[in-house]
């Protein structure tokens, strides 16, 4: 399935969080988030958004 970037909307972008979230990928399902805010024209629902992906720390823990 191809898509045109400009067609993706604020919901396609919080899909792709979610599944990223799943996927233990929290970096990529935090920039999701941040693109589905930014196509979020209510602020206060952008900044949930935002709060319900937070950044993930840089620094990477290396388990045994």
């Amino acid at each position: 399935m191809t898509r045109d970037p400009a067609d993706l909307t604020a919901s396609d972008y919080l899909d792709g969080a979610r599944e990223m979230t799943a996927a233990n990928r929290p970096f990529l399902a935090h920039m999701l988030a941040e693109e589905a805010a930014q196509r979020t024209a209510d602020p206060v629902t952008a900044a949930g958004i935002r709060a319900s992906f937070p950044a993930p720390a840089t620094a990477r823990e290396e388990t045994d």
